[in-house]
């Protein structure tokens, strides 16, 4: 694949580009339960390699929510029929821009998480706290961000 795809549907890709990036209700469920349990974090975080949902700076910590449909969940994903060879080739390019930005995050030293949207966010949350406890704990932690 070279390039970015080329919608055949003008209307249907402008309505596509309007979906929220950030923000959305997967992510805000998790980040929710994350400040009920009292931990601070940055949102979004724009000085980082995609932009990840949920940064923990002292702990180089980067959490990403991904949606089923747009990062190809096992579980989940379903590749629409119509257009069927640009949207496979758009969602396949998404996956491998989460690999590269999760490339791009380690070699800084972060320790980078994905979870599906449709994982529980009680269950999200305790996998990030116990994490983040940890390299808290251990002295693995760094102060500057990025």
């Amino acid at each position: 694949m070279t390039g970015r795809p080329t919608a055949l549907n003008a209307a249907v890709s402008a309505q596509m580009s309007r979906m929220p990036r950030s923000r959305t209700k997967p992510e805000m469920s998790v980040r929710r339960e994350l400040h009920r349990r009292g931990l601070r974090f940055r949102a979004n975080h724009p000085g980082l390699p995609g932009r990840p949902d949920i940064a923990f700076t002292r702990a180089r910590l980067a959490v990403f929510v991904d949606g089923c449909f747009w990062h190809l969940c096992p579980e989940h994903a379903v590749l629409p029929k119509n257009n069927a060879t640009w949207w496979r080739e758009k969602l396949e390019r998404n996956v491998l821009r989460d690999r590269e930005k999760d490339e791009a995050l380690t070699a800084l030293g972060w320790t980078v998480l994905h979870f599906w949207e449709h994982e529980d966010p009680v269950a999200v949350a305790d996998v990030v706290e116990q994490l983040w406890r940890e390299r808290c704990r251990s002295g693995t932690t760094a102060w500057a961000v990025g």
